[in-house]
């Protein structure tokens, strides 16, 4: 209604400026008609382009504000929508993340049956040159006692060092102050190895018999004696062979089959295995 209130106005306008020029223009003598529709031209029309200019303006804004407003409508819609789709997508990144733990529990109880675990999740990580240990999610409430042993789908992981309600603490094979007893694949020959500070996937392997035949890529898993690890769980494989100018000094290095760095899940091992 406003619009069409100034677009009244300005028409009104128009009609006068006509009025009184075609009154001008009645009382001039033909010979002066051809001067003054100069100076008509030259006057009237920039002022009748300016308001048909003006007009138009006007007309245009109105439009323009309303387009704007609907944009913006627009846009908060968008935002709106945006945000919902965020947030979906964010749940459906639970659910998977939830799935790939779930999938992970599954193959590694199949893999073990021979066992009864119980699965967790790691919640806590304290991997560095000095201690290297891991907190689960899993503790007292569910039957877990120090010196269990912790596994995961490719390997042995470490052994339950302490206790709460519901965590517990693993003290991992790459810890520097913790021994495995071990066997050589291939020879069956009897090693110790133990955690380095080289990186956290190397292991050392000593006590080497001097009649034991080293193989690089040869498999090491635990021998069962020294009273924590069950026998035959896969810890990694030899990587270098280093000799030493007196055969009984000579060592190995073995790289760890379990990848410390992406460790997510885990076994603990409540019982001895099922003959």
């Amino acid at each position: 209604m406003y619009k069409n209130k100034k677009t009244g106005v300005i028409g009104i306008i128009i009609t006068i400026i006509i009025l009184i020029l075609v009154v001008i223009l009645s009382n001039t003598n033909i010979q002066e008609i051809s001067y003054i529709e100069n100076i008509f031209n030259s006057i009237v029309m920039p002022i009748q382009n300016g308001i048909t200019y003006l007009k138009n303006k006007i007309e245009g804004n109105d439009s323009f504000f309303t387009d704007i407003d609907q944009l913006r409508a627009e846009n908060e819609d968008l935002k709106q929508k945006n945000s919902e789709l965020e947030q979906s997508l964010r749940e459906l990144e639970i659910i998977k993340s939830e799935n790939e733990t779930l999938k992970e529990y599954v193959n590694l109880k199949d893999k073990y049956p021979e066992y009864e675990t119980i699965p967790a999740y790691i919640i806590n990580r304290d991997i560095n040159n000095f201690t290297k240990t891991i907190v689960i999610n899993a503790g007292e409430k569910d039957g877990i006692k120090p010196n269990m042993t912790v596994i995961e789908d490719q390997g042995l992981v470490g052994f339950v060092l302490s206790t709460t309600e519901n965590t517990a603490k693993i003290q991992t094979i790459i810890d520097t102050s913790t021994s495995v007893s071990s066997v050589l694949n291939s020879s069956r020959e009897t090693i110790i190895v133990n955690g380095t500070l080289e990186d956290n996937s190397t292991l050392k392997a000593t006590y080497i018999p001097t009649n034991a035949t080293l193989v690089e890529n040869d498999s090491v898993e635990t021998s069962g004696l020294g009273g924590i690890y069950p026998k035959g769980i896969h810890i990694g494989t030899i990587k270098q062979i280093v000799d030493t100018k007196n055969i009984t000094d000579r060592y190995a290095y073995i790289e760890t089959a379990v990848d410390f760095e992406k460790l997510e899940t885990v076994l603990v091992i409540l019982n001895e295995p099922v003959e």
